[in-house]
């Protein structure tokens, strides 16, 4: 639930810099990246990767309540949701850069529907799913699972970095 206290920072930015793209009339390409690469790197890769990696799965073995399965379930259609957003955003922020200026419209619908997402999403986990759900578990099998988170932010920050040296690597015809 740490984690989210730093996502709702951010879409706390990102709902000003939706406002200000509608007044100025112009998209802001930089913080535009910016925020693409929050979602995608923190929100839905390093977050809800720990999530649905070690959480959802270990859930997804135990015998849950029907309403804690229903939330479950929920949770990991609005993980997709938010991808396709995010996805959406990305593509009218290609079209905005190519001199498609009437992607505007898009860049700053794809980001109103983050910023009014992500709050019912997080609000969710956070009030109706995560402290029911850790009673599913022993203490000892909450150590193992944040051992486990411990372990996958470890690696994530290696396999990150990896990657874009790889990309670059391939760019560059270093390989």
């Amino acid at each position: 639930m740490i984690e989210h206290r730093l996502i709702e920072r951010m879409i706390a930015v990102m709902r000003r810099a939706s406002a200000g793209m509608e007044e100025s009339h112009a998209a802001d390409v930089p913080f535009t990246d910016a925020a693409i690469d929050f979602i995608r790197t923190y929100a839905h890769r390093l977050h809800h990767g720990k999530e649905e990696g070690i959480l959802f799965r270990d859930l997804a073995r135990r015998q849950l309540a029907p309403e804690h399965r229903r939330i479950l379930d929920e949770l990991i259609a609005e993980h997709g949701i938010g991808r396709k957003t995010v996805t959406a955003l990305d593509g009218a922020r290609s079209r905005y850069v190519a001199g498609d200026k009437a992607a505007l419209a898009d860049i700053v619908s794809s980001i109103k529907s983050l910023v009014d997402f992500y709050p019912k999403h997080i609000q969710k986990e956070d009030r109706h799913f995560f402290l029911p759900a850790m009673r599913y578990f022993s203490v000892e099998e909450q150590d193992r699972m944040l051992a486990e988170e411990d372990d996958f932010d470890r690696r994530y920050i290696h396999d990150l970095h990896g990657g874009i040296v790889k990309r670059w690597e391939l760019a560059s015809g270093s390989i």
